[in-house]
C-alpha cells in the first residue's frame, strides 16, 4: 500500500476547494503535487514505462517531480482540457488523442493508488440518464423522466406528468457576449415546446413540488446531510438566499447512497434531492465532482477532515 508517497492533485489553476483540501495536508505533512492535465506538454511532462509491476516512471511540473509507483492518492478534480493552439486542425486533433489515451492512461492505471474519484469511473457517473437509472435500481425515488429529441414525445410527456421541467444533460461552457452563462433548470409547459425540440437531446423531468433541497456529501463511507432552504426553484442560482441546517437522511436513504456508489466505482459523490410536502427524499442527481467545502462554515460538519483522511489513507 502506498501510504507515505505523494497525493497528485488534478485540477484547473482556480480551484478554491482543491486549495483548502492540499492546506490540510500540508497542515499533516503530507506531500502533494498539484497540476492540470491541461499543462501537458508545455508545463507538464511524463516518463512512464509498464512493467510486471504496473505504471513506472515520473510525473513532472516545473517545481515538482513524482514517482508514478508511490503515489498514495490522486484527486481528480476540474482539470482543463487539452490544447494545441500553434498546429494545424488535423494535427492537433491527433495530438490531443495522443495526449488523452498517453498522460490520460497513465493516469488511470497508478499502482496501489486511491483514486477520488478514478477519471474512468467520474465519466461514467456523469451521464445522467445512467445516474437516474442507478439511482433507481439503488432504492432511490426518482421523479418520472423522459430523454428525447421527439416534440411531440415531450409534450405528451408534460401532458401526462403536469407540472415539468427542462434540464441539461450536461452543463458545457457557454458564453454570451464573452460571458460565462449557466443554463439554468427551468419549468416548461406543453406549449413552450417546438421543433427545435429535434436538434438534439433533452432531459424533461415532471416537477417535485418541494419544501426544501438536500445536498448530501459522501466521502468514503461518511454521510454529510445538509438541508437547503430556500424559494428557488434551482438553489444554485441564488447562494445569497440559501439557509443552511444539518439534516439527517431517513431510513433507507444512507444504504442506497452506498448502493449507488458501489455501482459507479465512487468514493466520493454530492448528491441532490428535493423534499416533498410529505417529507420523502426525490433523488435528483449525483456529481461525482461536485462542489462541497462551502457547506463546512455553514454547518460545521467536517467534511474537508474525511476528504483529507481518505486521501492521506489515514483509518479511522
Amino acid at each position: 500500500m502506498n501510504d507515505t508517497g505523494p497525493v497528485l492533485v488534478v485540477t484547473n489553476l482556480d480551484d478554491p476547494t482543491a486549495d483548502v483540501v492540499i492546506s490540510e495536508l500540508h497542515d499533516r505533512g503530507v506531500p502533494v503535487v498539484r497540476f492540470d492535465s491541461g499543462d501537458f506538454p508545455h508545463a507538464l511532462s511524463v516518463a512512464a514505462t509498464i512493467t510486471s509491476n504496473g505504471v513506472e516512471g515520473t510525473l513532472s511540473t516545473p517545481t515538482r517531480t513524482a514517482d508514478l509507483s508511490r503515489v498514495r492518492s490522486l484527486y481528480y478534480r476540474r482539470p482543463s482540457g487539452f490544447t494545441y493552439p500553434h498546429l494545424n486542425e488535423q494535427d492537433a486533433r491527433f495530438a490531443l488523442t495522443q495526449a488523452r489515451y498517453g498522460l490520460g492512461g497513465v493516469l488511470a492505471s497508478l499502482p496501489g493508488c486511491v483514486y477520488v474519484n478514478h477519471p474512468h469511473r467520474i465519466g461514467d457517473a456523469e451521464f445522467k440518464p445512467s445516474g437516474l437509472a442507478a439511482a433507481a435500481s439503488a432504492g432511490f425515488r426518482i421523479p418520472p423522466t423522459i430523454v428525447t429529441s421527439e416534440p411531440d414525445a415531450a409534450r405528451a410527456f408534460i401532458k401526462q406528468h403536469g407540472p415539468t421541467i427542462y434540464k441539461p444533460l450536461s452543463a458545457p461552457l457557454y458564453r454570451i457576449d464573452g460571458v460565462s452563462c449557466t443554463v439554468k433548470v427551468a419549468e416548461v409547459a406543453a406549449d413552450d415546446i417546438d421543433e427545435a425540440v429535434a436538434g438534439t437531446a433533452h432531459l424533461f423531468q415532471r416537477l417535485v413540488e418541494k419544501t426544501a433541497d438536500v445536498r448530501v456529501t459522501v466521502v468514503g463511507d461518511q454521510v454529510f446531510a445538509v438541508r437547503i432552504d430556500s424559494d428557488l426553484l434551482d438553489w444554485r442560482t441564488d447562494y445569497s438566499q440559501l439557509r443552511y441546517s444539518v439534516a439527517v437522511p431517513p431510513p433507507g436513504i444512507t444504504e442506497a447512497l452506498h448502493a449507488y456508489m458501489a455501482h459507479f466505482g465512487l468514493v466520493f459523490g454530492a448528491f441532490d434531492f428535493a423534499i416533498d410536502r410529505q417529507g420523502r427524499w426525490w433523488f435528483l442527481e449525483c456529481n461525482p465532482s461536485g462542489q462541497w467545502y462551502w457547506l463546512e462554515p455553514e454547518t460545521g460538519l467536517p467534511m474537508l477532515a474525511a476528504m483529507a483522511d481518505l486521501l492521506e489513507r489515514k483509518t479511522r
